[in-house]
């Protein structure tokens, strides 16, 4: 199975100001795209329809910021589409955290934060697979932690969750792979309904999301 990640928000604390003017999101959003390998090339090849049909200029990766509220809509309901005719093979998680509600002890280890929610995300869908082979954002967020994200699933599903589940993690930046682009967008879409009460793509889609929430 491959699991394509990205996420939409910060992981700053300063909420006396505006988001975007000055403040950090409120949110924090993490989004993720599960396709089997068979079916990995039906996501790009939506990405790649949109391109085509909004005249995107194929040398400059369209994010989820700079659509309009067309083709974000768009997007929801083709990506509805695919998920419903294929439920064996495709389908999206997702985790959003309120960023203000998060304890301050917390706040001083912002990995542990952002792995944390990662794996109540995603380590339930890993069990279920012998092989994951794992690509989230090579551009994420990078913050100093002793243990590596693919450390801490890996180490969760062996002991814990005593799976023989085997996790090859490969970063890819989402320029150059549209599966993660993918999962920008589906990111997207649930913070932006979370943060921004942006909510008309969230309808199209949301019966498709497993859309978990933390400190909520």
């Amino acid at each position: 199975m491959h699991i394509y990640l990205d996420e939409s928000g910060d992981l700053g604390w300063k909420f006396d100001a505006p988001y975007r003017v000055g403040g950090s999101s409120r949110h924090l959003t993490i989004a993720s795209l599960v396709v089997s390998p068979d079916k990995k090339h039906l996501p790009k090849r939506l990405i790649k329809k949109l391109y085509t049909r909004f005249h995107w200029p194929t040398s400059i990766e369209k994010k989820w910021a700079d659509m309009s509220i067309a083709e974000r809509i768009c997007f929801a309901e083709q990506a509805s589409e695919l998920c419903s005719r294929f439920p064996d093979d495709i389908r999206y998680l997702s985790i959003t955290v309120k960023k203000e509600k998060v304890l301050d002890h917390i706040r001083r280890d912002a990995n542990k934060l952002y792995n944390y929610m990662i794996g109540i995300s995603l380590l339930e869908e890993m069990s279920k697979h012998k092989d994951i082979t794992f690509l989230p954002d090579s551009r994420s967020i990078k913050v100093e932690s002793g243990n590596s994200l693919h450390d801490y699933l890996q180490t969760q599903l062996w002991f814990p969750m005593k799976s023989e589940s085997i996790i090859t993690t490969r970063p890819c930046s989402s320029d150059a792979n549209r599966n993660i682009q993918f999962s920008d967008m589906l990111s997207g879409i649930v913070q932006g309904h979370f943060e921004d009460g942006n909510s008309q793509p969230w309808e199209k889609i949301k019966t498709n999301i497993n859309c978990q929430t933390l400190f909520f």
